[in-house]
């Protein structure tokens, strides 16, 4: 290792901070200047081997190191480096929980964001495979096989094993890894009688009076008004559209006011796991003034899943810094559970439950333990008279398109194996995770008979509506 003029101590006492993302400079995606960063970096990972548990890029980075002739990171092929960027589906739970070289240290370490990086670059160059820019455009994918007699077609399709073994063969898709199932009744067309579609007739709030709203605060130290726009996801519109349901039935119970954009695409989350950060620009330059529009009327944004969530508080505007729009938008970003919270803080929850929910295996996903937020959905599950909540602060595997390619699909469900392990010990009567994608792994690696439930479907439950 050569770290020999650097500071030996273990790490910073002061708070974790990220950097902008300066995508926009030409340095950013020059390869001479990413190699060299490479290189500090993992010869710094490489001393302290703290993260060897996390995810597959590290371990395949240290044995390829111990493997080599030197047993040194110079001993290491370039083509290593790359497949290590591959193997990192951006959970930032590195940054998060493990390495104590992360900014304001002063070896500054941000490893997500070097692998992101490093697919942007890998990406420019024309690396990335059709299958990887196919399963990361939810946005037509979903108009594409959520049409009528389409969904049907596709849904029984990905359910024969023929059909599955010639997608893994000819487009790299493992044909044991479960498929989510595509709905023509989407959830913006059954929410469309329930909720408006344009802002309230109202004065415009002027930049100085939105910073100075009492809607601005995440921490409870200001009230929240009870007005949100439901921003619904991809997953949420074209998959799985009862959890979305079940939100605004749980929200309208509680008197919150609730509507939806009269447009809305992808967050932009699988592109930038992808690095294809034009895709990203495209996106965020639709989404972001339609919502800020919605929050200059004295409305905030629910995302009901935690990536797109995070996507909206934390990487945009780290990739759009100074960005006012960006910026207003990710101050009014919740999750629903922790808008709910807010809400009982206040007040204003109503806690009249109808049944108990018993014990529940809950999975807590890396992209809601990333916003540091504590565990809201089950603090408000935990309100259920007779139930029990035991959290689960490990990854599911699934991680986008992790758990879906031929080449990665084993490593998703080796490295969710424990989270099903925890599961089944607790034997609870309930198990799910915020991340709907998650619940599908977990069943998936438990071979279940019964599916995962949403956390929004079980407290819908508990208020027997």
């Amino acid at each position: 290792m050569n770290n020999d003029n650097q500071s030996p101590r273990e790490g910073s006492l002061e708070a974790p901070t990220r950097h902008p993302i300066d995508w926009q400079d030409p340095k950013f995606f020059d390869q001479q200047d990413l190699l060299a960063e490479l290189e500090r970096v993992f010869d710094i990972c490489h001393g302290c081997r703290r993260c060897f548990n996390l995810c597959h890029s590290f371990p395949l980075l240290f044995d390829a190191i111990d493997e080599s002739d030197t047993g040194e990171l110079d001993g290491v092929e370039k083509s290593v480096y790359w497949q290590v960027a591959e193997h990192c589906y951006l959970c930032d739970m590195c940054f998060m929980s493990k390495c104590p070289y992360v900014p304001p240290h002063e070896w500054n370490i941000d490893f997500p964001h070097l692998m992101l990086r490093t697919k942007a670059v890998r990406f420019k160059q024309g690396h990335t495979k059709f299958r990887d820019k196919f399963l990361t455009s939810t946005d037509s994918n979903g108009k594409n096989l959520a049409i009528p007699l389409v969904a049907q077609t596709v849904n029984q399709v990905n359910q024969q094993k023929f059909a599955r073994q010639l997608l893994e063969k000819t487009i790299g898709i493992h044909h044991q890894a479960p498929l989510p199932p595509y709905q023509s009744n989407t959830l913006r067309k059954r929410l469309k009688k329930e909720v408006l579609h344009s802002p309230v007739d109202a004065e415009l709030l002027t930049a100085e009076e939105i910073e100075a709203s009492p809607i601005e605060t995440t921490d409870g130290s200001r009230p929240i008004l009870g007005r949100v726009v439901l921003f619904t996801t991809c997953y949420a519109n074209y998959n799985e559209p009862q959890f979305g349901e079940d939100l605004v039935a749980v929200f309208k119970h509680n008197g919150i006011l609730l509507h939806l954009p009269e447009h809305e695409v992808c967050c932009g989350m699988p592109k930038m796991e992808l690095g294809d950060l034009e895709s990203v620009h495209k996106l965020k330059n639709r989404n972001v003034p339609e919502l800020v529009a919605w929050i200059r009327e004295g409305w905030d944004v629910i995302t009901p899943v935690p990536s797109c969530t995070l996507m909206f508080k934390q990487e945009l505007p780290l990739l759009y810094k100074g960005d006012w729009e960006v910026e207003t938008l990710a101050r009014h970003s919740f999750d629903p559970f922790e808008y709910l919270a807010l809400w009982h803080k206040q007040g204003q929850l109503n806690t009249e439950f109808k049944t108990s929910l018993g014990k529940i295996a809950y999975h807590v996903p890396c992209h809601l333990r990333v916003q540091n937020i504590g565990l809201k959905t089950k603090e408000i599950l935990s309100l259920v008279p007779d139930t029990e909540v035991e959290a689960i602060e490990r990854c599911s595997g699934h991680n986008g398109t992790y758990a879906v390619k031929k080449e990665t699909h084993e490593l998703s469900v080796k490295i969710g194996k424990p989270v099903a392990n925890r599961v089944e010990k607790i034997k609870a009567d309930h198990y799910g995770s915020d991340c709907p994608m998650a619940g599908r792994q977990l069943q998936h690696i438990l071979q279940a008979d019964s599916p995962a439930e949403h956390p929004m479907s079980l407290l819908r439950q508990a208020y027997g509506i």
